[in-house]
């Protein structure tokens, strides 16, 4: 087979071209390099954050590699905020092809020693900010298909972060848990509701992630052992393990995917590494 050959069929499946991808949390550990590998794709980038530092670095890696992306701060779950940034990609380039709702916040803590003011936030932005932002996109996609003849009209995919404790859980991440089973339904109904208008939702579902944030459960030896004897693999994943089913859920190759949690974990919800017999 010849490259040529390889190379338009890669193409053709994979190819973000020209796709508006509005990005949530995009200036996070696993969301900037997501964004990062969507924009060298062709994808036309909307990084939106609060951490307007952040958002300006992964901005200057994309545009030096010579890919497009824009910055917009986003205060999740602020309908306002959320607003203005929905509003402001489509007046920027007129209609969103993909929505990644990457942004995630947890704290750990027992439910005995819970507080509301740590339920509401974290619920708040894993939840409400996703559910939010999925709706008013959603509308203003519908709206704008009905202004657009057959061949123009966007086939919305949506790709949620849901996560290991979707399905199964961890002491001290009751919250996280929760917000995040949420997410799990909540693809679910906007699968089945969205599907009329040739919208799809599916879930980005990791496992046991290494990153800054959790730098201090991977360097304890013993929650790094207890979390590596649950994974088939043996090893942490990293942020850039989520790239290839990021962009299978972004691009027009999962065209016949809905509605599912696309597990990305190592092989730890398949059982964990084997008794030796």
């Amino acid at each position: 087979m010849n490259k040529e050959t390889i190379t338009k069929t890669l193409t053709d499946l994979f190819s973000l071209e020209d796709k508006v991808i509005l990005m949530t949390g995009a200036a996070g550990a696993i969301g900037s390099e997501i964004a990062k590998c969507y924009a060298n794709l062709g994808a036309k980038v909307v990084i939106a954050d609060f951490n307007e530092e952040a958002m300006a670095e992964v901005k200057q890696e994309i545009d030096a590699a010579g890919g497009e992306s824009t910055c917009m701060k986003l205060c999740l779950p602020d309908e306002d905020s959320i607003e203005e940034v929905v509003n402001g990609t489509i007046e920027k380039y007129g209609r969103i092809d993909v929505l990644a709702n990457i942004a995630g916040i947890n704290k750990r803590t027992l439910m005995t020693n819970g507080a509301e003011e740590t339920f509401d936030r974290i619920i708040g932005v894993n939840l409400k900010g996703s559910y939010l932002i999925s709706i008013s996109v959603a509308k203003k996609m519908i709206a704008l298909n009905e202004t657009l003849p057959e061949e123009q009209k966007v086939h919305l995919s949506i790709i949620n972060v849901a996560s290991y404790n979707s399905v199964m859980m961890l002491g001290g991440n009751s919250v996280y848990g929760m917000s995040k089973s949420g997410v799990a339904a909540m693809t679910r109904s906007q699968a089945i509701e969205w599907a009329k208008y040739g919208f799809r939702s599916n879930a980005l579902t990791p496992g046991h992630i290494s990153t800054k944030l959790t730098t201090q459960l991977w360097d304890d030896p013993y929650y790094s052992k207890y979390m590596l004897d649950r994974i088939a693999m043996a090893r942490p994943g990293y942020p850039e393990d989520m790239l290839g089913m990021s962009v299978l859920l972004a691009s027009d190759a999962s065209a016949y995917m809905s509605g599912q949690l696309c597990i990305v974990d190592g092989g730890c919800l398949a059982g964990g590494q084997p008794w030796e017999i």
